[in-house]
């Protein structure tokens, strides 16, 4: 069995992503991809099944964050975690560069329209998150901003707990070096090509200013009810897998049950 605790980033307990190992899957039962197929093929069947269970009942919400450097599977882990599940109760929000009106509205404005309804998944690639993380490093709002965004981030979050939702934040760590390895992937698979952004290797001389970025999100706001999880995603199965058992043990803890008939179904006439 997989330990998830061990990714979990307890508040109040800092972590320091230089001590965090993208490598390491030493937590895994499993030593390869090969080892964990069946492990990851019953995971997608609970997780459809789950998935399904919630839409049904209509009472629990599920909000999703992902969140990692350029190229760190963010896009991957929605593709491969969530390929079973049925898209009626699955929504995947993406966050770009935020318009004018999003900038004049808040940081926090467009995560607003998109948060889930009972009984569905909203999946986040990137986020509100950003507003502690690309504009910090690149100056687009002064160091007062973006520190009194961590408790604004806290109080959004605790309402939505409040309100019934149950939020798991994914950070997927990968290596410079891992980065560099699927930017030239990426340069050399025509099927890939589309993705390749200049931008990625402009980011690339910031890494340093983002990883304590990141440190800095993650310490500030992790919490009971909006819990953070480092994921050490340079192996892309590993990931995966990771996140995937997170999620179901998650889902198994809300103790679902499908609704009944308010009558016997026997007595139901079909002519």
């Amino acid at each position: 069995m997989l330990d998830i605790s061990s990714f979990k980033i307890i508040p109040g307990k800092d972590i320091s992503l230089s001590k965090l190992d993208p490598h390491d899957i030493t937590a895994s039962p499993w030593k390869d991809k090969k080892e964990a197929k069946d492990e990851s093929e019953k995971l997608d069947k609970k997780l459809d099944e789950l998935q399904e269970l919630m839409y049904a009942e209509h009472k629990h919400k599920l909000l999703i964050i992902l969140q990692a450097m350029d190229t760190g599977g963010k896009d991957g882990v929605i593709r491969r975690v969530f390929q079973g599940v049925n898209p009626a109760g699955v929504r995947v929000a993406h966050f770009r560069e935020p318009s004018q009106e999003e900038i004049d509205k808040g940081f926090l404005w467009r995560a607003n329209k998109q948060i889930p309804g009972s009984g569905e998944f909203a999946i986040f690639n990137r986020s509100y998150y950003e507003g502690v993380l690309v504009e910090r490093v690149h100056k687009i709002v002064p160091e007062e901003t973006w520190k009194k965004r961590y408790k604004e981030i806290n109080e959004f979050e605790r309402t939505l707990a409040d309100e019934g939702t149950t939020i798991l934040k994914f950070y997927l760590h990968i290596s410079y070096e891992e980065q560099r390895k699927r930017i030239e992937e990426r340069l050399g698979d025509p099927t890939k090509q589309w993705k390749f952004n200049e931008q990625d290797i402009l980011e690339r001389k910031y890494w340093s200013e983002y990883i304590t970025a990141y440190e800095d999100a993650l310490n500030n706001t992790s919490s009971d009810f909006g819990p953070w999880y480092a994921i050490p995603a340079n192996h892309k199965w590993f990931r995966d897998i990771v996140v995937a058992s997170i999620i179901v043990e998650t889902l198994e803890g809300m103790r679902m049950h499908y609704p009944k008939l308010d009558r016997d179904p026997k007595l139901i006439d079909l002519n």
